[in-house]
């Protein structure tokens, strides 16, 4: 794999297309750490993945919401519901119109 080299004409394209202007202090300062983050990344050439099943995330994704089910004998009854209301019709809660 082929090696890329942080160059001072490569961060100030970065830089220029996200819309920071560095000055040149902060180009030499940041090239070497760039430079030294890269190295870190390129170790990553040397592991041994033969046989290893590619994943794409870190934890299975599991929904961690239950099913909505109504329970026999856990619902109140809709008159109960609506006994302390003024504002009913037919069996349902009345609330203003919304246009």
């Amino acid at each position: 794999m082929q090696k890329t080299k942080i160059t001072k004409e490569l961060l100030l394209k970065v830089s220029a297309n996200s819309r920071l202007s560095l000055t040149e202090t902060e180009v030499k300062k940041f090239l070497p750490q760039l430079e030294a983050v890269l190295e870190s990344f390129s170790k990553l050439d040397e592991a041994d993945i033969k046989g290893t099943e590619p994943s794409f995330q870190p934890i299975p994704l599991k929904n961690v919401f239950r099913e909505d089910l109504a329970i026999a004998g856990n619902c109140i009854p809709n008159e109960t519901a609506l006994a302390n209301t003024a504002h009913k019709k037919d069996g349902y809660f009345k609330g203003p119109k919304v246009v």
